[in-house]
């Protein structure tokens, strides 16, 4: 028993030393970290004082800069206000100077002008005089003669009137000649210069699209069961298809172009997956028109980027985009408005007009042409309401209005893009003309001449570019035939409709035959 109280006590014991010496060993840490602390302060308070007096010297050294500165600025100043002082002076001198020259020649004037009121004095006199002598001939050139003052002079008047009047038609005639002449140059020169800038690729669409097969066994497989297929992608696509013994080929029919490429896109579609049944058909056709959509927004997209045109809204960018599957006589109506805007840059820029809105002028001047087939009305109309809808400005707008004649212009951009229009449709290949179309101008033109009177025989010849008109040499004289020729163009221009230009040349010819017996 004894001996566990005596290890009970020598723990205890243990434990006690243990504690007080945790305890010393706590407080001379302590001591030292204390010791350092106060060190490290010290050293701070020296580092500080230290950078405090580099920091006043810093300062006194830049306030002695600014102040030599500042004094050598005043100096310059000072030179300065002493030489504005010597120029006000001379300035003042000069001015006396010449306060006195033009005092002096004040009084000159003044005596000259009183000179020159003697001089009109004698001059009013003289001229009374010789009225009075010039009425006393007068009269007496009247008695002798027989005749008034008023018909002498309508006589007069009446001879002149007769010999004037060929020299100037002669005149006219040789005016406008030299005029057209210096209009044609200055005229072909830009247009060639425009012309020879851009250079656009030429190329019709037709109403068919030819889709490639893998092999003939795909005809069978899009024909499907009875037919089944064939009709599910004619009725949800709006295309004709047609199946013959071309190989490995198939046709599609319409005059729609966005309807054929999307039903060549659906039917592409159908080949590579390979699953061919109605409600595959249905489903990627939608997923087809979406792909069409996306594209079409990258065709607006393309085309603006290409002409460097900015802020145009979301919804008219689409309708840019769905120009390019709309075409008129066979030309691709984007292409044709690309074509344009770009002729309209150039002619633009050669004329000093702003570009960038003759530009933006002609690439919506067809805009209506988007959705002609979809509401009722002309493309023009359409393009119009599109254009004020969207927010763009007057002069767009008049270009779109005016650019077939529908609408007076209003400024030479609208002149520009009318330029452009014709060129562009007006190029050897750009459009399809029918025959039935080619030969009712050809009628058209040789009715208007010879409804002219005087007009003998009319033939157009060059496909419709120029009108040869032989008129009755007893009617109509050598310069009667320039009045026919100008009658004959402004009919041509208010009352037909024509791509280019047409000339018009009138032939006068005087034979004289006789017969010898």
């Amino acid at each position: 028993m004894s001996e566990i109280i005596f290890s009970i006590l020598l723990v205890l014991i243990g434990l006690f030393v243990g504690i007080i010496t945790m305890v010393i060993i706590g407080y001379l840490k302590g001591l030292s970290a204390t010791s350092k602390a106060e060190k490290i302060i010290e050293n701070a308070k020296k580092e500080a004082d230290k950078t405090k007096r580099d920091n006043i010297l810093e300062v006194k050294e830049e306030i002695h800069k600014l102040k030599i500165e500042s004094e050598k600025e005043i100096k310059e100043k000072k030179l300065e206000i002493k030489d504005s002082e010597d120029r006000l002076i001379a300035r003042e001198t000069n001015m006396d100077r010449r306060d006195q020259i033009l005092q002096n020649r004040e009084q000159m004037l003044e005596e000259k002008e009183n000179m020159i009121i003697n001089k009109q004095k004698e001059i009013q006199k003289e001229q009374v005089k010789v009225e009075e002598i010039k009425e006393e001939q007068i009269k007496e050139l009247e008695k002798i003669a027989g005749l008034s003052r008023n018909q002498a002079k309508d006589m007069v008047l009446k001879k002149v009137e007769e010999m004037m009047n060929l020299e100037i038609t002669g005149y006219i005639k040789e005016r406008e000649a030299e005029a057209k002449i210096e209009a044609d140059k200055k005229a072909k020169a830009l247009v060639v210069s425009c012309m020879q800038k851009y250079a656009g690729d030429v190329a019709n669409e037709q109403t068919v699209t030819v889709v490639n097969l893998p092999s003939d066994e795909m005809k069978g497989r899009i024909i499907g069961r009875e037919g089944r297929n064939i009709r599910t992608i004619e009725a949800v696509t709006g295309v004709d298809l047609i199946i013959d013994d071309t190989p490995e080929a198939i046709v599609l029919s319409s005059f729609d172009p966005l309807r054929r490429e999307i039903a060549r896109v659906t039917i592409d579609s159908l080949i590579k997956d390979g699953r061919i049944h109605p409600t595959r058909i249905e489903e990627l056709y939608d997923k087809s028109l979406k792909e069409i959509t996306n594209q079409i927004r990258e065709y607006g997209e393309s085309a603006l980027f290409d002409l460097g045109l900015t802020k145009v809204d979301p919804e008219l960018i689409e309708l840019i985009g769905k120009l390019h599957f709309r075409t008129s006589y066979g030309q691709n109506a984007l292409q044709h408005s690309l074509e344009v805007a770009h002729l309209s840059g150039l002619l633009a820029a050669e004329l000093g007009e702003n570009v960038v809105l003759a530009k933006r002028a002609g690439l919506l001047h067809d805009i209506g042409k988007a959705i002609d087939h979809e509401v009722e009305g002309s493309h023009v109309t359409l393009g119009s309401d599109l254009a004020k809808k969207y927010g763009e400005t007057e002069t767009v707008i008049n270009s779109i209005e005016s650019h077939h004649g529908d609408v007076e212009v209003n400024s030479i951009i609208s002149v520009i893009v009318a330029i452009a229009d014709s060129l562009s449709a007006s190029r050897p290949g750009a459009r399809n003309d029918s025959l039935e179309n080619y030969i009712q101008r050809l009628k058209e033109l040789e009715n208007i001449a010879n409804s002219i009177e005087g007009v003998d025989k009319t033939y157009a010849v060059q496909a419709g570019r120029e009108i040869r008109v032989i008129v009755k040499p007893e009617e109509i004289d050598d310069l009667g035939s320039y009045k026919v020729a100008r009658d004959i163009k402004t009919r041509i221009e208010n009352e037909m409709q024509y791509p280019g230009t047409i000339k018009v040349t009138v032939i006068r010819e005087t034979r004289a035959t006789e017969e010898a017996k």
